[in-house]
This record gives structure tokens, C-alpha cells and sequence, in this order.
């Protein structure tokens, strides 16, 4: 039987890393979803297999209750929503966790059968799940409009020195665990850590949850992997490093798009200089009307159209009017584009969603870069390379003087020096992303100031 629980748990593994790589893309999105949920389906029946876990009552009782909560969330829970529903589950997954490893060490300490190996990873259980449970709530309560959405002005004061102070502390708690095991170091363990959930999420003003919400999405994976080398489960071990790696990654990606570092999204928080009361006066007598075709008209004159979905299409239910529009743009031979920027909607992949709810083609759905690259080989530039000076019709290959340094061209003239274009709108993040380019482009542009004078 122990072999038969091996091999369905390699299959749902696998099944978890094929669901994982077809979510990467719209089409193959739901897909990957199916095949997710098929891995997770048989994880559990395999799992049931093993006598060593509570009676099947029991667990009939709880896929009962959580499969009853899950429908009523999945059908009531607006699109909009969406993002304050995925930061729920991970405080789910993360208190889950809390309660893995506290229930797992009490069973050690009953039969005197703790190890360093496993205190170690109750005490990371612990503190990872309890941070990921507490911020987690916050970020539901933020998002959700229960607690103020704006940043909170302490985030550059007190409470950052108190985070340090509580991290320390986290970690000479669990270096006492792992020394001398026992059940003070558990519960302070999940108390501070807990407040640390808090005292963490809370400055962070509510436009930077998304990126939060995808790292303590992470951290619920990372949790469920420590976890699963409390129990000697393989299974967990896997799902567990898949969530935590790619929540860091998509964190990663969301930050870059929004020219920030994760630093400066944890603690660079600005308080907010005003509160607005009353939308309706601030917006009152700036709203202009249209329709579809009225729009269309406007832009009649247009070889290609790119659209740029962002939350207030979502929260106004706007796809329709959005598709009309296309459809209109289409009908009169203008190339119609929509640029999914990673974090619009406030998570990424809610514009996709949004969009094939109204029947946009998946084909017309791109990515921010490849919207930039296509739109640079327009204007004859391309990120990190000078401009070509090739006129409309000309093959979009650059010749080879295109690739010369600033200076004398062939015919002994000063050649005309452009600027060098960039798709990142920060300079500093252009340095970072091509410092070598940057670096050669000054050093021609110096030379060619002082040949001119």
C-alpha cells in the first residue's frame, strides 16, 4: 500500500507541474486549471488511503463543510473581488500549516520522539504560517474596505524598528526549540508570530496589496513545504516549493512592472496626504459620455489601436462596451491590440478573464513587453539600440551603420545622434537593466558634444 501512496503522490506532482506551466498562458489556462485540480483531486484520494490519519467520518464531515464553503465563495464573490478572496486562502493555507506543526509536535513530545530536524521545521512551520494567517487577514480587510486602504504613516517610524526587533526575537525563539524542545517555545512561537502578520501588512498602503497578497502567497507555500518534512510527505514537500517559488517570481514580475522593489514595497510606504468624503463632487461635471461606434469615428483614422484594461473597466463591468468598441474598430480595418499590463485589475490575470468573459480573442491579448517590442520596430527603435533611420517600407533589419558608435559616418559628416529608447520608464531601472549599453551610449554622446562644440 506504501508503494501504491508513493506513486499517486509522483502523479499528482506531476500533474501540479503541467497545471503550473499551462496557467502561463490564456490559452492553455484552462487547461493547466484542469489538470491542477485533477493532481489535487487524486492527491486526496490517495491520502485517504493511508489508515494512519483520523477516521473516514471525520473526513468525510470535512470535505463536506470546506467543500460547501468553497462553492458559496466561488459563486458570490464578484470578479472585482477576486484578489481580497485569494489573500483568504492563503491565511487558510498559512493557519492549516500553524495547525500541522503544532499538532505534530505535540504527538513528538507525548512520546519523547523529537529531533532537531523536525523542531527546526515546526518552529519555520510556525512562524512562517502564523505571519502568512495574520497579514493575510489584513490584507482581506484592507482590500475588502474594512480597515483604511491607505498607507500607514508609522511604516517609516516605530513600527519598522518594532518588525526588526520581532524578527530577532522569531528567530531566538526557534534557535530555543530546536534546542530545548517544548511547549513554551510553541506558543510563543505563534504569537509572535502572528503579530508580526500585523504589524508587517498593516502600513502597506491598499494599491500595493496585490503585490503583498502574491508574497504571502509564497510564504503559504513555503510553510505547506516545511510542513511536509514534518510529516515525511513528498507530496507536500513539492506543492509546497512550487507555490513558494512561483509566488516569488510573480512577486518579482509585479514589482518590476511597477518600476518598485519588493524593499520599497514592504517599508517605503507614504501616507496618504489627503481623504476624499465625497467622489461625486470631486468627479462632478468631468464626466463625458460616449458610445462604441461614437469612439470608433474618433479613431477612424487609425492604422492600429492598443487597448490598456485597468481596474476601472473591472469595476464598472465595462468589457462589453470594450468589445463593441473592438468590434467596431475591426469592422472599419484597424488592428486592435489589448495590452495586459501584470497588475492591472490589482492581480495579474484578471484583465484575461474579464476579456474572454466579453469574447476577446486570446490572440489580441499581449503582454506589456511584447506590445513595446512591436510598437519600438514601428518607430524603427528597439529597446537599448539606437534610432534607424530607415523610411516607411524598408525592411525593419538595421544595416551596419546602424551599429556604429556616434561619430563620423561614411561620408565624413557628423552622424546624427538619437536618444536611445528604452520600454522602462525609469531611468534608473534602464541603467540597471543595461548598464553597458547606457555606459557606451554616454560615452559617444560626450564625444560627439565635443567633435560639434
Amino acid at each position: 500500500m506504501s508503494n501504491l501512496i508513493q506513486v499517486g503522490y509522483i502523479v499528482s506532482a506531476a500533474l501540479f507541474i503541467l497545471g503550473l506551466k499551462g496557467l502561463a498562458r490564456p490559452r492553455t489556462a484552462v487547461r493547466g486549471n484542469q489538470l491542477g485540480a485533477t493532481g489535487m483531486l487524486l492527491a486526496i484520494l490517495v491520502t485517504l488511503t493511508d489508515q494512519q490519519i483520523v477516521s473516514y467520518g471525520v473526513l468525510a464531515a470535512g470535505l463536506v463543510i470546506g467543500g460547501l464553503v468553497g462553492v458559496a465563495l466561488a459563486t458570490r464573490v464578484q470578479m472585482t473581488g477576486m484578489p481580497q478572496l485569494v489573500a483568504l486562502f492563503n491565511g487558510f493555507g498559512g493557519a492549516a500549516s500553524v495547525l500541522v506543526g503544532a499538532a505534530t509536535f505535540a504527538v513528538a513530545m507525548d512520546l519523547d520522539s523529537h529531533s532537531t530536524e523536525s523542531s527546526a521545521a515546526t518552529a519555520a512551520t510556525l512562524a512562517i504560517g502564523g505571519v502568512t494567517f495574520t497579514g493575510s487577514l489584513i490584507a482581506f480587510a484592507k482590500l475588502q474596505e474594512i480597515m483604511p486602504a491607505g498607507a500607514n504613516s508609522l511604516a517609516n517610524g516605530p513600527v519598522r524598528l518594532f518588525n526588526i526587533f520581532i524578527a530577532a526575537l522569531l528567530a531566538a525563539l526557534a534557535v530555543g526549540m530546536v534546542l530545548s524542545p517544548g511547549f513554551f517555545w510553541l506558543w510563543a512561537i505563534i504569537g509572535i508570530a502572528c503579530i508580526a502578520g500585523v504589524t508587517v501588512v498593516v502600513p502597506i498602503g491598499g494599491a500595493d496589496m496585490p503585490v503583498v497578497i502574491a508574497l504571502l502567497n509564497s510564504f503559504s507555500g513555503l510553510a505547506a513545504a516545511t510542513a511536509g518534512f514534518i510529516l515525511d510527505n513528498s507530496l507536500l514537500i513539492i506543492a509546497g516549493a512550487l507555490v513558494g517559488a512561483s509566488g516569488l517570481l510573480l512577486t518579482q514580475v509585479m514589482c518590476v512592472a511597477m518600476n518598485r522593489t519588493l524593499i520599497n514595497v514592504l517599508f517605503g510606504s507614504i501616507a496618504a496626504s489627503g481623504v476624499i468624503d465625497d467622489a461625486d463632487a470631486v468627479y462632478e461635471g468631468k464626466v463625458t459620455s460616449s458610445s462604441a461606434d461614437e469612439v470608433a469615428m474618433l479613431l477612424e483614422t487609425a492604422q492600429r489601436v492598443v487597448i490598456v484594461p485597468g481596474y476601472g473597466m473591472a469595476v464598472a463591468q465595462a468589457q462589453h462596451a470594450v468589445r463593441d468598441l473592438t468590434r467596431s474598430l475591426e469592422g472599419q480595418g484597424t488592428e486592435v491590440a489589448f495590452a495586459i499590463h501584470p497588475v492591472a485589475g490589482r492581480m495579474p490575470g484578471h484583465m484575461n478573464v474579464l476579456l474572454a468573459e466579453a469574447e476577446i480573442p486570446y490572440e489580441q491579448l499581449l503582454e506589456m513587453d511584447v506590445v513595446n517590442r512591436r510598437g519600438d520596430r514601428h518607430r524603427g527603435q528597439r529597446c537599448g539600440e539606437p534610432g534607424s533611420q530607415r523610411k516607411p517600407g524598408e525592411s525593419d533589419r538595421r544595416d551596419a551603420d546602424s551599429r556604429r558608435r556616434p561619430g563620423k559616418n561614411r561620408r565624413g559628416d557628423q552622424a546624427v545622434t538619437q536618444p536611445w529608447i528604452c520600454r522602462y520608464p525609469q531611468p534608473a531601472l534602464c541603467r540597471r537593466q543595461h548598464p553597458d549599453v547606457v555606459r557606451r551610449w554616454e560615452k559617444g554622446r560626450r564625444r560627439h558634444d565635443t567633435r560639434t562644440g
